[in-house]
């Protein structure tokens, strides 16, 4: 253990003398102009791809790849996995359990009296952001209506991918207190008129605010060691775990407010009327 441990700090040391070398003889320098890296990170104007005669955003095709991807898995899983499962779980099915567990626990909680359809909704919301989150870990590359690379991002970081998933969670909070309550459900959702602005925009400022520092880090050679892979790492497993969580959790809550039943006022007997009136 001793002669081991003297290898790995001696390796360690090396390749962080390697590196500290490198960035101290290298001047650092641009490697391009950072507004419009950063102009094009946000309004996408000169990487659309070309879809089938339409040109459309990076996160479009990245919301395509997530969604083949998760259906794909739930597929599998379905068919080959559950049915196979037992009453002293393996790894792979505790695993399982223990996600669809966590979300199912938390629409309970927060729904007490309506919670099938909350249960199911946070669970395909919370899977979707958190692979489409990791999914610009890969890195994966396509091109561009113009013939160059351009290296697909997270489908949230796209406004148009977040005012969809904000909105949709509205409709489902919207949906959730007409069924219960009709139309005061409905007037209870009405009345957080700005939730699906604030749900759009939280999930699309958080995640571009990684993808821009990540950017920013890259943009100056002397910094591209290995502070580019520590950021981006960091920055996507905290946003992935993040933004799953908030945007769930605050879709129950709103969703258990306004499925809430109406209480009723109790009403004075007839007696207790007469009495306190002769009183």
């Amino acid at each position: 253990m001793k002669k081991s441990s003297i290898i790995f700090v001696s390796v360690t040391a090396v390749v962080m003398v390697a590196l500290l070398i490198g960035i101290i003889l290298l001047e650092p320098h641009e490697s391009g102009d950072i507004t419009e890296t950063m102009k094009d990170a946000v309004l996408h104007e000169n990487d659309k791809i070309d879809f089938l005669g339409l040109k459309v955003n990076p996160g479009f095709i990245s919301a395509l790849i997530t969604t083949v991807i998760v259906v794909v898995f739930a597929a599998v899983v379905r068919i080959f996995a559950i049915p196979r499962f037992k009453l002293q779980p393996g790894r792979f099915q505790l695993l399982i359990e223990t996600i669809v567990n966590f979300f199912d626990s938390l629409a309970k909680q927060n729904s007490p009296h309506r919670n099938g359809f909350l249960g199911a909704y946070i669970f395909a919301a919370g899977i979707y952001i958190f692979v489409s989150t990791l999914l610009e870990l890969i890195g994966l590359q396509w091109v561009a209506a113009s013939g160059e690379s351009v290296t697909l991002g997270a489908p949230l970081a796209d406004i148009n991918a977040a005012i969809a998933l904000g909105v949709l969670s509205y409709l489902v909070i919207l949906s959730g207190g007409i069924a219960s309550n009709g139309f005061v459900g409905a007037g209870r959702t009405l009345k957080e008129f700005s939730l699906p602005i604030s749900m759009s925009f939280r999930l699309f400022g958080a995640l571009l605010s990684g993808l821009l520092v990540t950017e920013l880090v890259y943009h100056f050679i002397a910094l591209s060691f290995v502070l580019p892979v520590v950021v981006g790492v960091l920055f996507t497993l905290l946003h992935a775990l993040i933004q799953t969580y908030v945007l769930v959790m605050l879709t129950s809550l709103f969703y258990g407010e306004v499925t809430e039943p109406k209480k009723k006022k109790a009403k004075k007997s007839k007696s207790g009327a007469v009495a306190a009136a002769s009183k």
